[in-house]
Formats: C-alpha cells, sequence, structure tokens
C-alpha cells in the first residue's frame, strides 16, 4: 500500500488516498489512534469521491473511526468492460420503458462483486497491518449490499454489518444471506424508486443475525434522514468499540 496524498481537515480527520496495485482507495483517519475500521462500499459507477460517500466517511471517521473505501473495477475513474458498459445501457433503456430489469441487474452485479471480493479482501490485510487500525475489529458500511453480504459471509474479520436498500441483490446473494450472522442494521427508504420495497424485507427477513435491526424512512433513494448517520455509529460504537 502506498499513500499517494494527504490533507488534515477541518474537522481534525487526516485524509490519505492510497494505491494497492492497480486498487486507489482513500483512508480517513481519526486523531486518535489507533481506530475500528469501517469498509464503506459504493457501486453504480459511482466514484469515492461522490459527495455523499465523502460526508459519510468523514463523519464516522470523526466519530473516532478509521474509514476506508476503494473504487471496485468500473467504479470511478477504472476501466469498464464493454460487456458492463452494454449491460448498463441496457438496463438504462429497460427502465425508461418500464420493461422488466431483474436479468440485465443479474448480468451486471453478479461479475462485478464476484471481482470486487477479492479486491476489497486483500486490501482488508494492508489495512489491518497500519498502526492506524490496530489490526481490527472491523465493520462493514455501505450502499453496495450484495458485496456486503458477501463479505460478511467469506470474510471473519468483519464483526458488524450495516445495509442500504436491498431490492436489487443478485440471486447468488440472497441466498447467501441466510448465512449471515453477524449483528446487522438495514436501512430502507420506503419510496426508494430503483428498490422495490417488498424484496428489501425478504431479503431483510432472509438474515440469520440474532441481532438485526430495520430502520425504515419515507422518502426517495438519496432522501436518507441525516440521523441515521448518528444512529448508525451507535450501532458500530455497540459492536466495534
Amino acid at each position: 500500500m502506498r499513500f499517494t496524498s494527504e490533507q488534515r481537515l477541518d474537522d481534525g480527520v487526516l485524509e490519505r488516498a492510497f494505491t494497492l496495485g492497480d486498487i486507489p482507495g482513500t483512508l480517513w483517519t481519526p486523531g486518535s489512534a489507533p481506530a475500528p475500521l469501517v469498509l464503506m462500499a459504493h457501486n453504480n459507477g459511482l466514484p469515492m469521491a461522490e459527495p455523499r460517500l465523502v460526508a459519510r466517511a468523514r463523519y464516522t471517521a470523526a466519530r473516532g473511526y478509521a474509514v476506508a473505501t476503494i473504487d471496485a473495477a468500473g467504479c470511478g475513474d477504472r476501466p469498464r468492460s464493454a460487456a458492463d458498459e452494454q449491460a448498463r445501457a441496457g438496463l438504462r433503456r429497460a427502465m425508461r420503458a418500464g420493461e422488466p430489469v431483474d436479468e440485465i441487474l443479474e448480468s451486471l452485479v453478479g461479475p462485478l462483486v464476484e471481482n470486487a471480493v477479492p479486491e476489497w479482501r486483500t486490501t482488508l490485510d494492508a489495512l489491518l497491518e497500519l498502526p492506524e487500525t490496530g489490526g481490527g475489529p472491523v465493520g462493514y458500511s455501505g450502499g453496495w449490499t450484495a458485496l456486503g453480504i458477501r463479505l460478511a459471509v467469506v470474510e471473519p474479520r468483519i464483526a458488524a454489518a450495516s445495509f442500504f436498500a436491498g431490492g436489487y441483490v443478485p440471486r447468488a446473494q440472497r441466498e447467501e444471506a441466510r448465512q449471515v450472522t453477524v449483528p446487522l442494521l438495514f436501512l430502507l427508504q420506503w419510496d426508494d424508486e430503483g428498490n422495490p420495497r417488498q424484496r428489501a424485507l425478504d431479503l431483510f427477513d432472509a438474515f440469520r443475525s440474532k441481532e438485526k435491526t430495520l430502520h425504515a424512512n419515507v422518502g426517495g433513494h438519496t432522501g436518507t434522514p441525516w440521523f441515521e448517520l448518528e444512529d448508525g455509529c451507535r450501532f458500530l460504537d455497540r459492536h466495534l468499540k
């Protein structure tokens, strides 16, 4: 892992860009160290510099966590395959026409998860070697629910997870949800135009965590209330500190 830039932000959080082979990422750390590590994933081609992601990361770091994100393949400035671009174009056309999108999403999101998991685990190995993280524990917090499900199943170092939405999750991860047993916080926007509500509720029901909490708020996909960040940090406090 090689740090390529750093800046101390107004809230005292240290923001550092890094590269790990071909993987670009960002690490936010509080003034005190070591701190529990939170992986904050994103998808849909968004860059790690997307303002909503950065705001969540900075808030969480200021609450005493080391927060890391990477641009998975096809996100940010990383190259996208021709097959992915074709699937994304087909998805946009189908959504505009009101046509079924399940199989398009399956062909797009499924391979993205398969490719992203090894990169995230490699990144996790490197992050836990840093004195800033103290070797763990580790939480997952992100809008990419399908990736979080897979990581929660295959990565024993993840002690708690917070997922968002979950209406469109590949079949493989819907089956794997029955293997998720870590404490779980699940956020749902009741009027999310891009995630069918009942599918999200069915997914929540499938998790086998002994502690799992559903927070549902009215509003569309990007309308999650800011207070959920505070509640999310309290959830992390219970399980990572």
